[in-house]
């Protein structure tokens, strides 16, 4: 059912002789907005300080990347208890399955250059698959997109899968040439899959007919500057490495470092804060959409197609701490854990767990906002912390989203609108109205509703910024002498686009 507002235009007597010229943001400045951040910070590194000393963690490492730089950086305890290494921005954690979405935006690199297509069959890359029967007669062949976004109807693997990160290529495709166990046909369901992005790893490896490992060092993190990430621990200089522990009989006791191999697509990555906020601030600035000239390893829209949620994992809701239901849903999309909460906010990212490490990463995509943390504790829950992080700013920098370009056509029309308010008796011989919107409402009643409504503002003295919802759609503030009005319209699909809907109300 179509949800209607009561739609309303101004009469010209409203009107001051100087409101058109008179205009203020809708939104804060980029200047007002980092300044909300910058003080929230304080408060922020109490609160992972509290979580770092509660939580027992060896070592901690946390980042705020805000529009694309790392704003903010703290480090607790250490990296190498024995010789007390402190942590630092530049400590070398392994990040684990962080590393995944590194492995899908190798994957759709080759895509973009039509080197393979998503939907083409695992079995053509990695013929050892066809030793795998199928589940039922009925069901699909496994497809690149099904191991990208968990469908591909293997078994969940962790923790087997963190074990498996030291096989040797060989080892690897000895196993699936013995077969493999599965648990759902191909394309219905969610269910987490180590196995499935060491699978992507070998495709990209016989695809660019090098070691992946070096595909995506050449192709993703040397264009992105990225000097100190590393697949092999035994590569890293000692006094940055860090080591990982597990908390047991209220000690900590060293994990043994895994090697790499086949399985590192998967979780095999070991970098700093300050290297992968390179990594998080290329995905952050593939938002929002824009004409202007992009650089990287893939387009801002091949970016933007990984965030999209593609395979429904969850729906959770709970209490806060006010008593308000708060619910959220989690997709998977490619390499990327997708989320939208019932505040409308969506979050982009994943965690990651290894025997002696914990981390998550997480993007705030329509706010240009991240944050990333790294513990040396077995499966640390990094994702807790951050989302505290995130409420925390939510509730403190109280930020807002970051406001999209003003298309041509939604500018134009705002004007437009301005222009026709100021006569609203010659309103319908203006051009700019859709074949629907007379037919809708008569220009009678929306006078009348009109004049009832600014009887009580008063006077407008003073017309906001628009501020749009996307490239058709938008709204702006009428300050009148009296109170506020805010002022929204939607254009049709038609070319040129006219205005099919223009809603006013009442604000405080």
């Amino acid at each position: 059912m179509k949800k209607y507002y009561l739609t309303l235009l101004l009469a010209t007597s409203l009107f001051s002789s100087n409101a058109q010229s008179l205009y203020e943001p809708a939104v804060f400045t980029d200047a007002q907005r980092l300044g909300k951040i910058r003080q929230a910070l304080p408060a922020v590194e109490k609160l992972v300080e509290e979580e770092f000393k509660k939580n027992k963690f060896p070592g901690l490492a946390y980042g705020i990347i805000v529009d694309g730089e790392l704003l903010h950086t703290k480090s607790f305890g250490y990296t190498d208890i024995a010789r007390k290494t402190p942590a630092s921005e530049k400590s070398l954690f392994r990040i684990a399955s962080m590393s995944k979405s590194v492995t899908a935006m190798a994957i759709l690199k080759l895509r973009d250059e039509g080197k393979l297509r998503l939907d083409d069959p695992v079995q053509q890359y990695i013929p050892e698959l066809k030793k795998t029967p199928a589940l039922t007669v009925d069901a699909p062949l496994i497809t690149i997109r099904h191991l990208l976004t968990h469908a591909a109807g293997f078994p969940e693997d962790n923790p087997w899968g963190d074990r498996q990160l030291a096989i040797s290529d060989m080892t690897f495709l000895k196993m699936l040439n013995k077969g493999v166990s599965l648990s759902n046909p191909p394309g219905i369901a969610y269910e987490y899959s180590n196995m499935g992005f060491a699978m992507l790893g070998r495709i990209i490896t016989v695809v660019s007919k090098m070691p992946y490992q070096t595909y995506i060092d050449q192709n993703i993190f040397k264009p992105l500057g990225m000097t100190q990430t590393f697949w092999e621990y035994a590569k890293v200089p000692a006094d940055l490495l860090a080591h990982g522990y597990r908390w047991e009989n209220e000690k900590w006791s060293e994990e043994k470092l895994l090697h790499d191999g086949a399985y590192g697509a998967m979780g095999g990555l070991i970098t700093s804060i300050e290297d992968f906020s390179k990594y998080m601030a290329f995905h952050q600035a593939a938002w929002p959409p824009r004409s202007e000239a992009g650089s990287g390893p893939i387009s801002r829209s091949s970016v933007r197609e990984m965030h999209q949620p593609a395979n429904f994992a969850s729906l959770v809701t709970n209490t806060k701490a006010d008593g308000k239901p708060y619910s959220i849903a989690t997709a998977y999309a490619y390499g990327l854990r997708w989320t939208k909460d019932s505040d409308d906010i969506m979050t982009v990212g994943h965690s990651g767990g290894l025997p002696g490490f914990g981390s998550n990463w997480r993007i705030l995509p329509e706010y240009g906002i991240g944050v990333v943390s790294y513990m040396n504790l077995t499966y640390a829950n990094a994702n807790a912390l951050n989302t505290k992080i995130i409420d925390l700013l939510r509730v403190q920098a109280d930020f807002h989203k970051r406001q999209l370009p003003v298309s041509k056509v939604l500018a134009q029309r705002k004007e437009e609108i301005i222009k026709v308010l100021r006569d609203w008796n010659r309103a319908n011989q203006y051009p700019i109205f859709a074949e629907n919107f007379f037919p809708d409402h008569s220009q009678a009643i929306r006078k009348k509703a009109s004049d009832e409504l600014f009887a009580r503002i008063g006077k407008i003295v003073r017309v906001g910024e628009l501020v749009p919802e996307n490239q058709l759609r938008g709204a702006f503030i009428m300050e009148g002498e009296k109170g506020k009005v805010q002022v929204y319209f939607t254009l049709s699909p038609e070319k040129p686009a006219l205005i099919q809907q223009l809603d006013l109300r009442e604000i405080q």
